[in-house]
């Protein structure tokens, strides 16, 4: 249950974290604001956890607010730009707890409310009610019933639409896989997605209005990507650009558990082969992960870890077909990384040529790139869609979406 908080006690907050989003220019314009103004966030978040990393494996703590003192660190929390874990999941496989909801920090939330150009009378679909604050926001903004969400959890839907209904909001809000959408309330002038995606689903492009916008956190094999805004033309085709300001989500997920990704396949036992490289794995750490990505294939696991032998750090690469790859980390007196490999797909030799077609390009940050998504096929391009271009790997399962 949300501790009992007094007008008097949260709204001084609220209006302190608009002040602060607004210098820090994420708030921009006065209906925004108002609407951070009027929803109380804390009623979206009776309690969140943290994660007690004394343990092995870490374990995440519910907090509940109670106490006064309890009560005070709560709401600084709640009203400061700080993601807040709000439902965790065992994940049996793996023997380790695994966060599957969360409120957003208001700061990315506010930009890409802003980032959508809504507008008195639009239709917006949300996909990931999770909490339910984001909807009320929009509720707040445009009114009850042009604002839709849908979320793969029932229990989730239904805390939503409590919360919301306590507080005079009554979005239609409804329970199933978000890359349906939702198809008996279509067409919608905006959609947006508050969890990552591996590709936009056909029946988001289907069901956004020509000229319509979806903002969304798309990435790729590698997991390197960011929010890209999509507009709508005649014909079922979304086309923009990566956002030049940060913002991820937790993956979409098909079941109220844990995440699944990919299976993640058995590695070739053929006689691996070794030679040099002079390209520091370390730079899959950064911006060239997301040109790296679409040289792969879909799929491809990614990891750092320990080398059998001599526990030296590896970058490491598994592909769908079981080819496999790990490069040192550190270099040798002549500067070159040991590369060590096996399978008939040769997966450095493809980030090599990757690392020469980004530097090429003037090694570019990612909102230097766009992509064009028909409900077939996605192609990513830099700079100008008549660009360079470059089939986005897309995942082989539905469930990695």
């Amino acid at each position: 249950m949300t501790a009992r908080v007094t007008e008097p006690t949260w709204r001084p907050l609220a209006r302190r974290l608009a002040d602060r989003l607004t210098a820090e220019g994420d708030l921009r314009t006065p209906q925004w604001r108002a609407a951070l103004l009027a929803v109380p966030r804390h009623e979206f978040v009776p309690r969140y956890y943290l994660q007690d990393t004394s343990t092995r494996p870490a374990r995440w703590i519910a907090h509940e607010p109670h106490d006064p003192a309890g009560v005070a660190r709560w709401l600084e929390l709640v009203y400061s730009p700080t993601t807040l874990i709000t439902e965790v999941v065992d994940d049996s496989e793996r023997g380790v707890q695994v966060p599957v909801c969360s409120s957003t920090k208001p700061d990315l939330m506010i930009r890409m409310l802003e980032a959508l150009q809504l507008s008195a009378g639009m239709r917006v679909l949300e996909i990931g009610t999770g909490t339910g604050y984001n909807a009320g926001l929009m509720a707040h903004r445009l009114g009850d019933r042009n604002v839709y969400s849908v979320d793969i959890d029932p229990a989730l839907v239904t805390a939503a639409r409590h919360r919301l209904a306590g507080l005079g909001y009554r979005p239609t809000l409804a329970a199933g896989d978000g890359a349906d959408g939702l198809a008996d309330h279509a067409p919608f002038d905006r959609i947006i997605a508050t969890c990552a995606l591996r590709a936009i689903p056909p029946a988001w492009i289907d069901q956004l209005r020509p000229g319509g916008l979806v903002l969304a956190h798309l990435e790729g094999p590698l997991g390197a990507g960011n929010l890209v805004a999509l507009r709508r033309g005649e014909r079922p085709v979304v086309q923009g650009k990566f956002l030049p300001w940060w913002g991820c989500f937790m993956r979409r997920r098909t079941t109220t558990g844990p995440t699944s990704g990919s299976h993640r396949p058995t590695p070739t036992t053929q006689q691996a082969t070794t030679r040099p490289s002079t390209l520091d794995p370390a730079e899959l750490d950064g911006g060239f992960r997301f040109l790296a990505q679409l040289h792969l294939p879909a799929d491809t696991f990614r990891s750092i870890r320990l080398a059998d032998d001599d526990h030296t750090p590896m970058t490491y690469l598994l592909a769908p077909d079981g080819s496999w790859v790990e490069v040192a980390r550190h270099a040798d007196a002549c500067g070159h990384y040991t590369v060590r490999e096996a399978g008939p797909t040769p997966l450095w030799t493809a980030v090599e040529s990757a690392w020469t077609e980004w530097n090429h390009l003037g090694t570019p940050p990612w909102h230097d790139f766009g992509i064009t998504a028909t409900p077939n096929e996605h192609r990513i391009w830099h700079s100008d869609p008549a660009g360079p271009t470059w089939t986005l790997p897309t995942p082989t399962r539905r469930p990695a979406w």
